[in-house]
């Protein structure tokens, strides 16, 4: 709705008339000038054509009250973005008005919908997410004191993870290492080098957490079970390396599928 195509409406006191301040989520007006106070259904023509979308309104506003979750603020932005595709039906100074409430809320919707999800991280002590979702709304409510608290948890958490990133970064390296001295003849010095090397790389990723940090801890798990297999086939029983191998890959791969077909005869 562009300024050229908004129609006026007259907004004046009918008793001095003098200006009218409007408070649409209300429903009613002041004069600037002598304090009286209207109703807008009394001043505005066809003032119930406007109701269905101040209904909408305050619906979401009461929606966005202290304590709103992501579900309620996800609600609160739909019955925004309702209203205001109501308010693009008409062409007046009126519907300019509350389209600009309906923009606000909106805004205002996104906000509580995004504090919302940062709050319930934070209470799942989730405190990577969680300060994740409040800097985006810094400044909003109490993001002040929530920052800082969340930025303390991430450290926290990160150094009890520690021991854990190590022992997870390991796995991958320990895998090249040997299979670079078995198969390619690497010599040991440089099968260590490139142990630690790639330990500390990949220690320093599952530390940091994210994206990569879970396909190495995937891929660390899934080659886990068969290294561990292949020490004790061909250290503990002294199998030769070619069999041991063979069996570390398979057994876990028949239990997984034997695993499947059990529960889909189950189904």
């Amino acid at each position: 709705m562009s300024e050229a195509s908004v129609k006026p409406v007259s907004m004046k006191c009918k008793i001095c008339g003098g200006d009218l301040a409007n408070d649409y989520m209300l429903g009613a007006c002041v004069c600037e000038n002598c304090g009286n106070r209207w109703s807008l259904a009394d001043i505005i023509p066809g003032y119930k054509d406007y109701s269905r979308i101040i209904e909408k309104m305050n619906k979401a506003k009461e929606m966005l009250a202290d304590g709103a979750d992501t579900a309620q603020a996800g609600q609160a932005l739909i019955l925004y973005k309702s209203a205001e595709a109501d308010c693009l039906r008409f062409s007046d100074s009126i519907a300019s008005d509350l389209l600009k409430l309906c923009n606000a809320g909106q805004e205002e919707a996104k906000k509580a919908k995004t504090y919302a999800s940062g709050k319930s991280y934070l209470e799942k002590e989730n405190y990577i997410r969680a300060l994740s979702e409040f800097e985006k709304v810094k400044g909003y409510k109490d993001t002040g004191i929530l920052i800082p608290r969340c930025e303390e948890g991430v450290k926290i958490q990160r150094r009890k993870r520690i021991p854990y990133a190590v022992i997870v970064g390991m796995i991958i390296p320990a895998i090249l290492g040997f299979f670079l001295h078995e198969k390619a003849g690497l010599n040991i010095p440089l099968c260590i080098l490139v142990f630690a090397a790639g330990a500390a790389l990949l220690s320093f990723t599952v530390y940091l957490e994210g994206v990569l940090s879970i396909i190495v801890e995937i891929l660390s798990f899934l080659l886990s079970v068969p290294l561990i297999l292949y020490m004790i086939m061909a250290y503990g029983f002294h199998m030769a390396p070619g069999t041991a191998v063979k069996l570390a890959v398979g057994i876990p791969v028949a239990v997984v599928a034997v695993i499947a077909v059990l529960a889909e005869r189950k189904q």
